[in-house]
Formats: C-alpha cells, sequence, structure tokens
C-alpha cells in the first residue's frame, strides 16, 4: 500500500481547491448578512478565487519543472492554508476578497502540478489506476462542496468553510513532503513572465471592467478605462506569445477550427453550466427562506447528476469528443432552459429538473474537453492545449459570474422601477442581487409588506429566468460551434499527449492523458 501515499497526498490537495469553488456558494448570503456586502463584493468572493486560478495555469507548469514540481505544489498547500485562515478571521469583504486571491494563487500552484506529480510516480496500470482515482476525486469534490459548505455554515458558522482547510492542508504538506519525489529539468528555455503577467492583467482587468459596470455603469469613467487597460493587456500578451521561443500558449494553435472551437467551447461551458448557481443560491436563502444545508441539497443532485454521467461515459465509450462535447452542451442549454420558468409562488422543486439535465450536460462534456483538444494538437503540444483547456474553464466561470450579474441587476431594477414600490429601485436592486431580500421587504411599511414580498419574489425570479435564458443560449452557441469546428477524435499525428507535458518525450515519461 505504501505506493499509493503520493495518490492520497495529491489528491487531498485536489480535493481542497476544487471543493473551494463551491463550497462557498451556499454560504454566501450569510456572508452577504456579516459583512454588509454588496452583489459585486459576493462576486468577487467567488471570482476572484477562480480568476487566480485560471490566470496562473498557464505560466505554473513551465515555472514547476524548473524549481521542482513537487516544491511548487507544497508551496501551493502553504499559500492556501495561510489564505484559508484569513479568509476564516476576515472582518470585512476587502479583505475576504483578497484572501481569496490568495487562495486561488497557491490553489494553482497544487493543481498546476497535480497531473504531472501522478506522472512522474505511476506507470502502466499503476498510472491507469491514479487517474482514475484523481478524477474521480474531481467529481467527487463538486458534489461535496454545497452539502460540505452548507452543513457547515448552519450549523457552525461561515467561517468554518475556511477553517476546515487548515488541518486538512497540514495533512497533506506532511504527506508530500514525506511520500513525494522531486523532479528538476534543466533550464533551456526562457520562462515566458510577460506572457503569465500580461494574461492575468488582461483577465483581471476585463473581470473587475464587468463587475464595475453594474455597480456604476457601462459607460462610467472607471469602467471605460477598465476596458481599455484590459485590451492594452490583451494586446501585450499577444505581442509577447508571437515572439516568445516558448510562449505559455503558442497562438498558432488557434488556426486550426477544432482547437478553437474546443478553447470557446471550455468558456461558455463552465459559463453556461455553473455561474447562475450564485443567483440560485441566494434566491433558495434570502428570498425563499431556505437554510443553507437545505439549499445544498437542492444543487448537490446537478452534481451528483455529471458524476454519474461522467461514470456511465466511461462504461459505454469511447466516444467521439465532438459527440460528447456537443451534446453535453445541449444538455446544459436545455437544463438551463427547463429553470427559467419561476415566477413569485416557485419552490426549489421547480428547478431540480433542469439542475439535474444540466449536471448530465456537465458529466458529459468535461471529461471530453481535454480529449477533444489534445485530439486537435500535435502530440507535442498536449501539455499546452490541456492547461489551456482548464484555464479556459475557469476563466469562463470568472467572467460568466461578471456577465450574468449584470444581466441579473439590471433586470431586478427594471422590475422594481416598473412597479413603483420601491422608493429608490437602484438601491433596491443591489440589496436584493446582495442577498438581503428580507431587509428590503421590513424595511417597507408594515401595510404593504405582504405586497413588497411578493414584488421581491417576482423581481428575484424574472432576474433568474432571464439570467438563465442567456445560459442556456450561450450553452446552445457553443453547442453549435463544436459541431461545426471539432473533427472526429482522432489524432492526425499519431501519438496521445500528456495534458500537463508530464508525459511528453521532453520530460522523459511515458505519455498519459489524464480522464
Amino acid at each position: 500500500m505504501r505506493k499509493w501515499w503520493p495518490l492520497v497526498a495529491i489528491c487531498l490537495g485536489t480535493f481542497m481547491l476544487l471543493v473551494d469553488v463551491t463550497i462557498v456558494t451556499v454560504a454566501l448570503p450569510d456572508m452577504a448578512t456579516d459583512l454588509g456586502t454588496t452583489l459585486s463584493d459576493l462576486e468577487w468572493v467567488v471570482d476572484i478565487y477562480a480568476l487566480a486560478l485560471a490566470a496562473l495555469l498557464l505560466g505554473v507548469g513551465s515555472s514547476a519543472d524548473r524549481t521542482g514540481r513537487k516544491a511548487v505544489y507544497v508551496v501551493g498547500l502553504v499559500i492556501f492554508a495561510l489564505a484559508s485562515l484569513v479568509c476564516a478571521v476576515a472582518p470585512d469583504a476587502g479583505v475576504l476578497i483578497a484572501a481569496r486571491a490568495v487562495q486561488g494563487i497557491g490553489a494553482a500552484g497544487m493543481f498546476g502540478t497535480t497531473i504531472a506529480l501522478l506522472g512522474m510516480h505511476y506507470e502502466r496500470k499503476d498510472r491507469n489506476i491514479a487517474f482514475a482515482v484523481w478524477g474521480a476525486t474531481n467529481a467527487v469534490a463538486a458534489a461535496a462542496g454545497p452539502v460540505v459548505g452548507g452543513v457547515l455554515t448552519e450549523y457552525l458558522d461561515w467561517r468554518w468553510i475556511f477553517f476546515v482547510n487548515l488541518p486538512l492542508s497540514v495533512l497533506a504538506v506532511v504527506m508530500s513532503v514525506r511520500v513525494l519525489h522531486e523532479v528538476r529539468l534543466p533550464a533551456r528555455e526562457r520562462v515566458d513572465w510577460m506572457g503569465s503577467v500580461s494574461f492575468t492583467v488582461a483577465a483581471g482587468a476585463l473581470t473587475y471592467g464587468l463587475i464595475r459596470a453594474h455597480t456604476d455603469s457601462w459607460t462610467a469613467p472607471f469602467t471605460l478605462a477598465l476596458f481599455g487597460f484590459a485590451a492594452l493587456a490583451l494586446i501585450v500578451f499577444l505581442v509577447a506569445e508571437s515572439r516568445h521561443d516558448h510562449p505559455i500558449l503558442d497562438l498558432s494553435l488557434f488556426r486550426r477550427a477544432s482547437f478553437t472551437g474546443i478553447m470557446t467551447a471550455a468558456l461558455f461551458l463552465q459559463a453556461a453550466a455553473f455561474a447562475y448557481l450564485l443567483f440560485t443560491s441566494l434566491w433558495l436563502q434570502s428570498v425563499l427562506g431556505y437554510g443553507p444545508v437545505k439549499a445544498g441539497l437542492y444543487i448537490l443532485p446537478m452534481c451528483g447528476a455529471a458524476f454519474v454521467a461522467s461514470a456511465l461515459a466511461g462504461r459505454l465509450g469511447p466516444w467521439p469528443p465532438r459527440l460528447a462535447v456537443g451534446i453535453g452542451l445541449l444538455l446544459i442549454a436545455a437544463g438551463a432552459a427547463l429553470q427559467a420558468v419561476l415566477d413569485a409562488d416557485s419552490t426549489g422543486n421547480t428547478v431540480m429538473v433542469g439542475l439535474i439535465v444540466s449536471g448530465l450536460g456537465v458529466g458529459a462534456a468535461t471529461p471530453s474537453l481535454s480529449e477533444a483538444a489534445l485530439a486537435s494538437v500535435p502530440a507535442e503540444r498536449g501539455g499546452m492545449a490541456g492547461g489551456a483547456v482548464n484555464t479556459f474553464r475557469q476563466l469562463g466561470f470568472a467572467l460568466g459570474i461578471a456577465v450574468f450579474g449584470a444581466i441579473f441587476q439590471a433586470r431586478v431594477e427594471h422590475v422594481l422601477r416598473g412597479d413603483g414600490r420601491v422608493p429608490d429601485p437602484e438601491q433596491g436592486a443591489a440589496a436584493l442581487s446582495g442577498g438581503q431580500a428580507q431587509a428590503v421587504i421590513s424595511s417597507s411599511p408594515p401595510g404593504e409588506r405582504d405586497a413588497v414580498g411578493h414584488l421581491v419574489r417576482s423581481a428575484f425570479a424574472s432576474a433568474l429566468n432571464t439570467t438563465l435564458v442567456v445560459a442556456a443560449a450561450v450553452a446552445a452557441f457553443a453547442a453549435l460551434l463544436v459541431f461545426v469546428t471539432v473533427r472526429g477524435g482522432t489524432r492526425d499525428t499519431g501519438a496521445e499527449a500528456d495534458p500537463t507535458g508530464a508525459g511528453t518525450p521532453e520530460h522523459g515519461l511515458p505519455a498519459q492523458a489524464s480522464p
């Protein structure tokens, strides 16, 4: 059994970093009440973690090859643990958001090295087992997040969703130091620092601009400055990648229609399937009055369906990636559309079927994204393609929350303004969108509270419906793009590549793709 201890150490870190993507979802209303947050604050609590993770994934693999994969993984764990502690004791939203950003940096160090570490420690049949267990850990983490977050928030406090990381991180660090081997590759290539920094700045400025757009306005000087800064950073990134001998992202890959289609699908899938869950959680708790555990249990079937669909696809496959990703995206579109039927009298049961259908789509499409990306590029670009898929997925989640937040708040304000019962529709919309529905109802005159309560439920339902319709349209467009651009699943150049580069000839290990 000793040979499996490295797998346990790696899976423990993977579980923690992926749980922290979803564990905050059901805790957001309690955070809003405790810290007095706005919608933009709540968006940043979720967004900044995914954004830091996405922005750094492209560059962390190449730097880990030189500084040591074990070292980067352990340092990532330590950063993640310390940031979790700061999150847990954060006195206000600003400190919490900053700590979540640092937490995402630590998570990038962990996530960017996990597959390479597995490739270093296991070969042949053992490697297949290790990757299967690691893949199952990914699915279980997504399913466990809402329920674990709900239990900790309801029976202890929302801060415990971060405190719980501390003993697990200590255990993971001790195990990693004792059981993981270290490998450093010769520094034969210049690190693409300009590409890494400019990509991070572009993604961050764009996301911040989208969030500020619905806080201020789309034409506010600061909002426009952020969009301009993001465009400038993107130009710097494109120039840097075109001139670097070993860029973090080879732009010539986008000349391949299949690669472009899969990257776009990865971006849109994560947005369409998961970004609206922030508003679903707010609706379940701040409007319907459900506790965190009950809210988590309503979201759980989506994650469970994704796990079941992924397992069935593995048993019934292999499916052509084009078919699996395309059909998966159509199911995500159908699931979002099935949920977009809410009104003032709807309950959590109204969204259950749609969440399950969306979960089936996630389970069908997600495992095939990496396979499709690998099939669309030469074997020697497999590591880059795999890293790009994970980057675009996390970036899609971050941008999706920002875009859907703007749509959601604008629709809430429109409904409140048309009714006229709320004196300041803009302020009321901000309060509702920030999880303060009961505060809006309580602040109204006693004789009008029933009417205002009905208005709040109607406004929230209408805004969530609009957001879900947009999510459905995004997923349907991505499915069409996949069917048009992505070819069959057979690689022209022959060899299969490891999506992190851990198994390429350059790294001296047999090639192996992750699940």
